[in-house]
């Protein structure tokens, strides 16, 4: 039998300059957008499109991702708590059983298409001025890069992690594990940070650390697949004539980066949702299935007439 590498994971909460915490998770989406705008512009120049146009796009799909993302996550996962905590949707705090600051737990990436689909739509109309189908074609390159991040951030997080696993692929989610007035109760450490790393490393808490179980890093998993769906967007576009098959690389996109989805979601721990109502998968699975049915069409539909426009 396999084991799992003895990988502890305690990360910071993010880089401290003193004056100012920068969150690993608030970095890795700067570092999405950034490389995002920057391949936009590329593509753009290549495209003979106005830059001018750019400033716009980056504030539609920056909306868009947050608050569809948001949205996604309120009504596919956590409408039973929400619908009675309507102000917790936009709003950073938690009021009951007490007031406190809890950020914005809860992203979810197919609220986020969904948005970025429809926000596509409006700019495409009213500042582009090109079919849909173009901008789509183009938007999932920088998309599927800021995927990359995204679940590179969750994993500094300690969140969306998946089942027990024996493989040697598991790694021990030391935040997973225990909440921060957790580890200062067991610990008797004021300092939550001091705490998990006295439990990580400090043998008196052995007992505490052997509660931890191994478990897929599920965002890796998802990060690493990334990879390979912005590296075959990007190539069909660059080097090939596929950016002149409307809906093609939109299509694509769809049915690459949903499929990874589902095949990760196999091993991934529930994030709630109606997936006990419907069986059989999980609400994450449920969700990528009509994105896959939805890309192949365009697949087929741009095969079939490479110029067609939206």
């Amino acid at each position: 039998m396999t084991h799992a590498l003895n990988i502890v994971w305690n990360p910071s909460e993010g880089i401290d300059l003193g004056f100012f915490m920068i969150r690993y998770y608030s970095l890795m989406f700067v570092i999405a957008f950034g490389l995002g705008w920057f391949l936009m512009k590329k593509i753009f120049e290549r495209e003979n499109e106005s830059i001018d146009k750019l400033d716009s796009l980056f504030v539609w799909t920056v909306l868009a991702t947050l608050i569809g993302a948001r949205l996604g996550h309120v009504l596919f996962y956590d409408w039973e708590y929400f619908r009675n905590h309507l102000l917790e949707i936009f709003l950073p705090f938690r009021f009951e059983p007490k007031f406190e600051f809890t950020g914005f737990q809860g992203l979810a990436s197919h609220g986020a298409a969904i948005a970025i689909i429809v926000a596509m739509y409006y700019y495409s109309k009213m500042i582009l001025k090109r079919p849909l189908l173009w901008i789509l074609d183009r938007v999932v390159i920088p998309v599927a890069s800021g995927a990359i991040f995204v679940r590179i951030g969750n994993f500094m997080n300690s969140e969306i992690i998946g089942n027990e696993t024996t493989s040697a692929f598991g790694i021990r989610f030391l935040h997973d594990q225990f909440s921060k007035n957790e580890a200062v109760n067991a610990t008797q450490i004021a300092n939550p940070a001091d705490a998990y790393t006295a439990i990580a490393t400090d043998p008196k808490f052995a007992d505490l650390l052997a509660q931890v179980p191994a478990k897929h890093p599920t965002q890796l998993y998802e990060a690493f697949c990334y990879i390979f769906v912005f590296a075959i967007l990007f190539f069909l576009y660059w080097k090939t004539n596929a950016r002149l098959k409307s809906g093609y690389l939109f299509g694509l996109f769809l049915v690459l980066l949903f499929v990874v989805r589902f095949i990760v979601e196999f091993v991934k721990e529930s994030q709630g949702g109606f997936e006990n109502a419907l069986g059989y998968f999980s609400t994450g699975q449920w969700l990528s299935i009509p994105f896959i049915i939805i890309g192949l069409f365009f697949i087929i539909r741009a095969q079939r007439n490479p110029l067609a426009e939206s």
